[in-house]
């Protein structure tokens, strides 16, 4: 079939297939074969996206790209060369990235393709009432939070600096994490899949010189994060109690509880992660005497 032989490499193997009546059944069984292909394809680009095996997928293109390009001009030895790299750097990648592996077979086993609409609704729900029970109260008392909120873009890079935990949310976890002087309030809380995945994570800082002066190192943690992914973060200032959020690299300051609850509704729920994503600060351009929008680029 598709990959019998290699003949997914091979230019033989498509003019081959686009000769054929389209109307025929191997042409049918072929097409559906592709595209099954493709999609795994795509989803295992999903689960290795955000970590250090993403790079050796990029060079695994280049050398198909390559064996393209030599079979095309008919370089037959460069063509053989190519052919016994992707086949035993396979073997190899295994071996190497085993720990990667490992973690998105996982991450398959705990997705959510098969949880029933409402379920997830409720988890999403009972999820930020959590986040706004503990943003509150760190709030009122001015103790200095980060948490940063896992989507597509994978984070693994950064989990893997922090210490595990792999717990169930609540107001109360949270809360306690970020309390001054206690083992784990540095850093940042990130959360994955519906957990607190790790504590205590280095995030990356942002160097934009639009972010004003006074915001520290958590904003510019909050911001550097969000230039590299799509996660929702959350910080909490230590000087002034005050809420903001990074998103789509942006940094938006001095919300309210309602403001802030409607971006993590809205960016969280589960019907707006099926639509086209929008940018959500627009809603708040009319305050602009209230807070500041900072671009991080």
């Amino acid at each position: 079939m598709f990959f019998q032989n290699g003949n997914f490499f091979q230019l033989d193997y498509w003019k081959q297939l686009f000769s054929e009546n389209i109307l025929s059944y191997g042409f049918l069984i072929n097409i559906l074969d592709i595209i099954v292909v493709w999609f795994l394809l795509y989803k295992l680009l999903q689960l290795v996206k955000g970590t250090k095996a993403i790079q050796l997928l990029k060079g695994v293109l280049v050398f198909i790209l390559i064996r393209f390009v030599a079979e095309f001009l008919g370089l037959h030895t460069l063509s053989w060369l190519m052919d016994q790299v992707i086949t035993y750097g396979a073997i190899a990648a295994v071996v190497i990235f085993q720990p990667e592996i490992r973690r998105g077979l996982e991450h398959l086993g705990r997705t959510k393709f098969f949880t029933p609409q409402n379920v997830q609704e409720r988890e999403e729900k009972q999820m930020i009432q959590s986040l706004d029970k503990a943003v509150q109260y760190m709030s009122k008392r001015k103790i200095g939070a980060l948490i940063t909120i896992e989507r597509n873009t994978g984070l693994e890079e950064y989990i893997e600096t922090g210490i595990p935990l792999d717990a169930d949310i609540s107001g109360e976890l949270l809360t306690n994490i970020f309390i001054p002087n206690t083992p784990l309030h540095d850093g940042a809380v990130i959360i994955r899949e519906g957990k607190v995945a790790v504590a205590c994570a280095y995030l990356p800082l942002s160097d934009s010189v639009l972010i004003p002066k006074e915001y520290g190192t958590r904003h510019r943690a909050a911001v550097g994060v969000s230039e590299v992914s799509d996660a929702v973060t959350i910080v909490v200032s230590e000087e002034t109690g005050g809420v903001s959020i990074t998103l789509n690299n942006q940094l938006i300051t001095d919300l309210s509880k309602e403001e802030y609850l409607e971006i993590l509704s809205s960016e969280l729920s589960y019907d707006n992660q099926m639509k086209k994503k929008r940018n959500l600060f627009s809603l708040f351009s009319k305050d602009d005497s209230k807070k500041r929008r900072k671009g991080a680029k």
